[in-house]
């Protein structure tokens, strides 16, 4: 990857998880490693997801330092720093409100493998970040955060939103996508009454082998792209 294909990711991931529902105005983001080693590429401040191009665009350092780009860089940018310097593997991190995760996670119940898109964390329970359910706006607080993501696809930040993360820029923006899906499936069953019927860990662990392989994280990122090219096509 070179930092011009870096940046384009970060346009396009942007894109993908607006055209998926987890737009927040102009908050939340998506940040991909810089191939050079010198930070994070990230969507500067004060635009929405489905805004984001050429224009808009920060490359920031390890340090919080915006290298390239206008403006200061994301109070919250802590989360991909930390996120992406403890997880060398890792190329790209994703932080937003998305609203079910939030409702959620305030109801302190595991979430369960009821789907497809529940198998994703193979029976177990999404991991929880509780250090503060305000800004993770420092170096401390982003270490916080990385060490309770772990080496899961993704994790609720309660009061907050969440963050995903993926060793592909397609990986990072599908678990938080299917997280989201996950929990409004949940949402909507335990509306209707107890959860009856879910998957035991050994088919969850089974499920998210045969679903989720890369192939069709990378499938599923596609058609959001596509869905965001016809639907931002005029911005």
């Amino acid at each position: 990857m070179t930092p011009g294909e870096a940046r384009a990711h970060v346009i396009q991931a942007s894109h993908a998880l607006a055209a998926a529902g987890q737009s927040d105005m102009v908050w939340g983001h998506v940040a991909v490693r810089d191939p050079e080693g010198r930070g994070i590429w990230i969507k500067a401040p004060g635009w929405g997801l489905e805004e984001v191009g050429h224009d808009r665009l920060q490359l920031v350092s390890y340090d919080a330092e915006v290298l390239e780009g206008d403006g200061a860089p994301h109070k919250e940018c802590h989360i991909h720093l930390e996120t992406l310097r403890e997880s060398p593997e890792l190329t790209c991190s994703v932080h937003t409100h998305a609203a079910s995760a939030v409702a959620f996670a305030a109801l302190g119940v595991p979430l369960l493998p009821l789907s497809h898109e529940g198998a994703l964390f193979a029976g177990a329970d999404v991991p929880r970040f509780r250090e503060t359910g305000g800004l993770v706006s420092t170096p401390g607080l982003g270490k916080a955060l990385a060490a309770a993501l772990g080496d899961a696809p993704a994790a609720f930040m309660p009061k907050h939103g969440l963050v995903a993360a993926g060793r592909t820029v397609a990986g990072a923006v599908m678990h938080a996508v299917l997280l989201e899906r996950a929990c409004a499936l949940q949402l909507t069953a335990q509306a209707a009454g107890p959860v009856l019927v879910h998957s035991d860990a050994m088919e969850a662990l089974a499920k998210r082998a045969e679903c989720w392989p890369e192939s069709q994280l990378e499938a599923g990122y596609r058609y959001l792209v596509r869905r965001a090219h016809v639907a931002f096509a005029a911005l």
